[in-house]
Formats: C-alpha cells, sequence, structure tokens
C-alpha cells in the first residue's frame, strides 16, 4: 500500500491547550486508525505555542522525554496510528535556562520517540514587514546534529526547519534520503519571494518528496505567515498545496517513482562535491 504525506497548517496561538487540540481535531479528519496505510504527518514550526514573544516561549519550554506536549503528541500518533514530525516546540537546555532548543520530534505510529532535531540555522535578519527585526538566537540556542531516520514506512527521512531550507550544505549532509520533512513558519514576506523556490529547489536536487509545514495566517502579535503548505514530488512537481488558514494536504506516493527518477539521472553518482552523513 502507498504511504500518505500529509502536511498540517496551523494559525497557532500562544495557548498549548488550544493548539494541541486543534492538532487532534485536524489529524482526527484525515487519518483513518483501521487502514494499514502508512501516514506521515508534519506539523508546522512552533505549533505549540506562537504569536508571543520568544521570551514568553521560556515558560513553556519541557525537558526532553518529559512533559505534556510530547506525552500529549505520543498520545495522538499511536492513537490514530501515524508517523509524527512534531514541527518546533521549546524544549530546556539543561546548562542555560534563559535559552530553549527549537526541538523537532520525530514520532512513530506506536507513539515512540525515533528521533529529535533541533534547529541549527538562526533566523537573525531584517524583514520588511511589520515585525521588522528577528533575532531567533537570542531566546533560542542553535543545534548542531544532521537527523535523518532510517527504516521507516516512508524510506529514509530527513528532517529539517523552516531557515535551514536556505542552507544546501544541511542537505548534502543528510545523503539520500526518499522523504524531507520542512516544517516552517515562513514570514509573508519572505514567504511570497523564496518558499516555493527553495522547496523545489530541495526536492529536485535530493530528488525526494518534500512535505513542507508552514504557519498559515495572522497571529496575536500581529505577526504575519505565508502558509501554502505543500508536497513536492522528487522531479519537482507541486502536488497539492493550502494557500492559507488551518487544514491539512495529502498525497498518496510512490517510493519506487523516486527510483526510476534517480536511475534515469543518477545524480547522487555524478555528485563530485558529495559529503558524508554528519
Amino acid at each position: 500500500m502507498q504511504p500518505r504525506l500529509i502536511a498540517l497548517q496551523l494559525v497557532s496561538v500562544p495557548d498549548v491547550d488550544v493548539n494541541l487540540d486543534k492538532v487532534e481535531s485536524l489529524i482526527d479528519n484525515i487519518a483513518d486508525p483501521s487502514q494499514s496505510q502508512p501516514a506521515l504527518v508534519v506539523l508546522p514550526e512552533c505549533f505549540a505555542f506562537f504569536g508571543a514573544s520568544d521570551r514568553d516561549a521560556l515558560a513553556v519550554a519541557e525537558p526532553l522525554h518529559s512533559g505534556k506536549i510530547q506525552q500529549r503528541l505520543s498520545y495522538i500518533a499511536s492513537k490514530y496510528k501515524v508517523w509524527l514530525v512534531s514541527g518546533t516546540f521549546p524544549t530546556q537546555v539543561p546548562d542555560d535556562p534563559n535559552r530553549y532548543h527549537a526541538n523537532c520530534l520525530v514520532i512513530d505510529d506506536h507513539g515512540n520517540l525515533r528521533a529529535d532535531y533541533q534547529k541549527i540555522h538562526m533566523f537573525d535578519v531584517q524583514v520588511a514587514d511589520n515585525t521588522g527585526s528577528y533575532l531567533e538566537s537570542h531566546y533560542t540556542c542553535p543545534g548542531n546534529k544532521v537527523t535523518v531516520v532510517e527504516n521507516t514506512p516512508f524510506g529514509r527521512l530527513g528532517v529539517a526547519v523552516c531557515y535551514d531550507i536556505r542552507f544546501p550544505g544541511l542537505f548534502q549532509a543528510m545523503g539520500e534520503i526518499d522523504v524531507l520533512a520542512i516544517p516552517a513558519a515562513f514570514t509573508q514576506k519572505t514567504g511570497a519571494a523564496h518558499w516555493h523556490p527553495l522547496l523545489q529547489a530541495r526536492s529536485i536536487e535530493k530528488q525526494c518528496f518534500v512535505v513542507a509545514a508552514n504557519q498559515g495566517g495572522k497571529h496575536h502579535n500581529g505577526r504575519m505567515t505565508f502558509g501554502h503548505s505543500c508536497i513536492y514530488s522528487g522531479w519537482g512537481e507541486l502536488l497539492t498545496e493550502l494557500r492559507n488558514g488551518s487544514g491539512c494536504v495529502s498525497v498518496d506516493v510512490s517510493l519506487d517513482s523516486l527510483q526510476t527518477i534517480r536511475a534515469n539521472m543518477p545524480i547522487s553518482q555524478h555528485n563530485r562535491f558529495r559529503s558524508e552523513l554528519v
């Protein structure tokens, strides 16, 4: 049976319980736990708490492997028999109480943690929007590891977050992957300019499916996010898209199609600048 890829879009609020309930409600509408079809659900960046200040997120930061956000995610994954890429939520940094990791978990359909990824590249930029200056590194501690999950029903699963998408060296370091999960909270301004070109480029160069889950609307603090959560094929085709608001997009895919693409155009063999997985 062909696996199903699902991108879940939110307009998250600064209330963990409200956001978790919304996630479960959306998955309840699209998942069918009575079926044996493998399903991968990707949540957006900052899915559990968004629309307040970065400092406010410190109050909801959890220790890794403990806390109500992680417990609820595990429950949802096992209840609906889906694999979850959790988007990001704040987890505590043991030696720095004033910062947190933007942590993205991969949870299997039994509710077990299979991998965690801490966002590497910090969004410290100037944008011509109503926020203007973004300094993510002030409260977010960057990670330092590349995350690829082996032996999933979706092949080799790579994980990156939002601003990471602009740094192709990260994806070269992943080696061959079959699905790339990209949780994001792209701004309206940068999303309109770069969201689709960057996602399409990653799908073409990696010859993999890309599942990109974005925040999609106006948030409590006035921040505008771009939405347009979508899924790309390994040939760079836009397969499905949700422009604005909360909801899900999904597609059933053939992993065998990737082997055909790679056999006809063996990019990984031709690449003279290969880097090993770190």
